[in-house]
């Protein structure tokens, strides 16, 4: 059976997709990435590896995220897109008709507004931890509840109290507080479910024209309560498709499909690279007063690519080196 690949590699989560020719989805694996994405996408392709065994083909490669560019060098990508891309373009699939996309992950979150299909705007926050899940995970944790049960809990809310949420420290200090004023739990939950959708809408979706079909994904979207918090601000049904968590994954693999069945080749590596030595460094370039940090990745004595350079010296060099025109 041919497949196609998609791998979505960010600060939090190493998403992992397999995806037949015709759309359906064989396998997803959710990895958490620890800070060590090499390691995590050798995790994640043993794992592919271990469940399909040699019942299928990769005939195409794609990657996304904040680490797209380190993981497309180890397992041999043929497409490499941005998040924004690879999240619309899952979303549009799944979706059909979807007019917007909000997308909250571990350590940033973005809005993306789509007319016929096209990404017409976006948005994204990467300053503030406020409302992402990595905010969510450390408030849980805080409260003693495993956040898996955080939205079941928000649900259950009576009278949701009204939390600060423009900043994660006010809002950590104003869910102490009203702990100490006596809230129910259900209600606090609720209440910061509550204030961290409109810190969202304030500022990634502010001046943003917020239509139906609306759909909520990235890992935070598994949570109920922050579903029921967008319905309740929006006034609008909230669509959160079933292959939530692994959106980016699943868009980088369709946009491999597209990309392969136009060369008919494919530059994956195959799952042995599982096996394979790979190091990361970085330097600083002496060049010029732009003093670019260069990222290298080396297997063995061989620099197989470099990046972070403005004017590409490092990166073509590498490029020249291989061979490739």
């Amino acid at each position: 059976m041919k497949t196609f690949l998609g791998i979505d590699v960010g600060s939090v989560s190493t998403n992992l997709v397999l995806m037949t020719l015709e759309g359906e989805i064989l396998h997803n694996i959710y990895l958490r990435t620890q800070g060590q994405p090499i390691k995590a996408v050798k995790q994640g392709l043993n794992e592919l590896n271990n469940f399909v065994g040699n019942k299928v083909q990769v005939v195409g490669a794609g990657t996304t995220g904040s680490a797209r560019n380190l993981t497309a060098v180890i397992v041999g990508a043929d497409v490499v897109k941005n998040e924004i891309t690879a999240h619309a373009v899952a979303a549009s699939t799944l979706v059909p008709g979807v007019k917007t996309v909000l997308e909250i992950g571990g350590q940033d979150s973005k809005i993306i507004i789509l007319r016929q299909g096209v990404v017409a705007d976006f948005a994204m926050n990467t300053v503030c931890a406020a409302g992402t899940g990595s905010f969510l995970d450390q408030q849980a944790a805080r409260l003693g509840l495993p956040v898996e049960e955080f939205g079941s809990l928000a649900l259950k809310a009576k009278n949701p109290v009204r939390i600060a949420g423009r900043c994660s420290v006010f809002a950590e200090s104003d869910m102490i507080h009203k702990q100490q004023m006596g809230h129910s739990l259900s209600d606090i939950v609720a209440g910061l479910c509550e204030a961290l959708v409109r810190n969202y809408l304030n500022n990634v979706g502010k001046g943003k024209e917020i239509c139906d079909t609306i759909v909520f994904q990235g890992g935070v979207a598994a949570n109920a309560g922050m579903r029921q918090a967008f319905e309740k601000a929006l006034g609008k049904e909230i669509v959160v498709p079933k292959y939530f968590n692994v959106m980016g994954a699943i868009g980088a693999a369709i946009l491999a499909k597209e990309a392969t069945l136009k060369t008919g080749k494919t530059n994956f590596k195959g799952f042995n690279v599982v096996d394979q030595n790979f190091e990361s460094s970085s330097f600083e370039c002496k060049g010029c007063a732009n003093a670019c940090e260069v990222i290298q990745i080396t297997s063995g004595d061989k620099v197989l690519a470099r990046w972070g350079d403005r004017c590409g010296k490092w990166e073509n060099s590498v490029i020249a080196e291989a061979g490739i025109s």
